[in-house]
């Protein structure tokens, strides 16, 4: 099977505001974007996931090279709790320092650690694996992706920042026969 991670276009927030789970517009320059990306992709895609989030709901719709779009809530970002829509120079620098020292392991106030978020990622793979495509796009954010690509390469969560993911950047990975996952094809082209 091969695999196609796919971070959502650029959204329409504010430089510098932290929004994970919010749903937030898109750019004008979306259809731009879409029209970039796709030169990465296969004509036919067997079925795409997406984040129940708007900004990759609208790209998955564009992906015609699939009929099948399945929603799974597990590709959402982190949860950035009480941070969401804030920016991060208003954000309490005590706890911001003290999440930014180990953001694999503490919890951001009301929402959730990266090890947490790992785990319903890994959940998704873990499905993901079990399925006969034989192509799929997963149609998600920067987190999301950088947790697949850590897994992939079976590296510890604190390197996963270290890995580049661009909007609207297109990731390819391949499935082994045995249904583990191979190698990395190519990451992050745009």
């Amino acid at each position: 099977m091969e695999v196609y991670l796919i971070r959502h276009t650029q959204p329409q927030v504010e430089k510098g505001v932290c929004y994970g789970q919010s749903d937030v517009l898109v750019k004008d320059s979306f259809q731009e974007e879409v029209n970039k990306l796709l030169k990465h992709l296969p004509k036919t895609i067997d079925t795409v996931y997406a984040s129940p989030l708007m900004r990759c709901q609208k790209l998955a719709k564009e992906l015609k090279a699939s009929s099948s779009i399945q929603t799974d809530k597990r590709l959402m970002e982190l949860n950035f709790g009480d941070w969401e829509m804030k920016k991060w120079d208003e954000i309490d620098q005590t706890e911001l320092n003290k999440w930014m020292k180990d953001f694999v392991n503490v919890k951001v106030p009301n929402g959730e650690s990266f090890t947490e978020m790992n785990t319903r990622v890994s959940s998704f793979a873990e499905e993901l694996l079990k399925k006969e495509h034989k192509t799929a796009a997963v149609v998600a954010h920067a987190g999301v992706i950088r947790c697949l690509v850590a897994l992939v390469l079976e590296i510890p969560l604190k390197n996963a920042f270290k890995i580049p993911v661009d909007h609207s950047s297109v990731t390819k990975i391949n499935v082994g026969t045995d249904n583990c996952f191979g190698n990395i094809e190519y990451l992050n082209r745009v």
